[in-house]
């Protein structure tokens, strides 16, 4: 199903989505729970226009690892790094044994939010650790023809600086240009921020797709949210560079820590409108703090 867009009483949003297929760049954030597994078969329900998946981690969920690759792609992350980043291959080597195992692996993900400490949620990887992490696993993967993503820092100016570093050091390491394929990038404020920030990557990276791996507007009321993620989305779609993109709110609502109204299940774990139209269905009228 096409992607629609919300329409909120008193507040002029953009008009509905004309495009006939799905956006294949939309994809899953997945947060694994154990106290509402049932939520986890809404993303892959009959209908549901996502294309792609990832966990923070370097196996698929079991809960989708029946789902052939062509389905909808699992994309292995390797989150962090270790105490012994040059002779750490386990990565690397989880991804081939998923490979020779089957599993058709054509892109992976590097290091969460490096920039930030792990209080905040990052991986909290110097760029000199993380050089020589790439190169243990990354580079070799890229070799066997995989797609590898540079890490996902944060919105923030240091991210970029961070990643400057990190190519840097690693260009220095190898005694040639780093390779890579596309970069990742985050972004948690609102709309005009976003498309700035997209920019200064697309500047920073000229030749290189970008994939917005964690996006929504923190924290805001609910027509403000909604207005976000309209315009987000027909933006991100309409970019020749930005190859994929994973919004931030696959979980119920009392259990966000975006704020309630960014989420994809209310309280109930029933989809709201902005979940129902990132999996392509229509309108459901259901608040994000509601219980039932």
């Amino acid at each position: 199903m096409a992607m629609r867009f919300l329409a909120t009483a008193g507040v002029l949003l953009s008009p509905l989505l004309a495009a006939a297929a799905p956006s294949a760049k939309r994809g899953l954030i997945f947060i694994p729970n154990s106290t509402t597994l049932q939520d986890n078969s809404i993303w892959v329900q009959t209908g549901s226009d996502l294309t792609w998946y990832y966990n923070y981690g370097n196996l698929p969920s079991s809960d989708y690892a029946s789902i052939p690759q062509s389905r909808f792609e699992f994309v292995p992350m390797m989150w962090g790094v270790g105490p012994n980043p040059s002779q750490d291959f386990a990565f690397h080597d989880s991804v081939i044994n998923l490979i020779n195992s089957g599993t058709n692996i054509t892109h992976v993900m590097s290091f969460n939010e490096p920039d930030a400490p792990s209080s905040w949620g990052g991986s909290d990887v110097t760029p000199h650790n993380a050089a020589l992490a790439w190169i243990a696993n990354f580079i070799p993967l890229q070799q066997r023809g995989i797609k590898v993503g540079a890490p996902a820092c944060t919105g923030s100016p240091s991210g970029l600086d961070w990643l400057h570093q990190f190519f840097g050091n690693c260009t220095q390491l190898i005694g040639r240009d780093c390779p890579y394929d596309f970069v990742s990038l985050h972004w948690y404020d609102n709309f005009d921020g976003l498309k700035a920030h997209i920019s200064d990557y697309t500047a920073a990276f000229p030749g290189k797709k970008l994939w917005v791996t964690e996006y929504a507007y923190a924290n805001q009321p609910l027509a403000a949210t909604q207005q976000f993620f309209n315009t987000s989305a027909s933006y991100m779609d309409g970019l020749s560079n930005l190859e994929r993109y994973s919004y931030f709110g696959a979980f119920r609502s009392n259990v966000s820590n975006v704020g309630p109204n960014a989420t994809f299940l209310n309280n109930a774990g029933r989809l709201t409108d902005i979940g129902s139209l990132y999996l392509g269905g229509g309108l459901t009228g259901v608040l994000p703090t509601s219980n039932s």
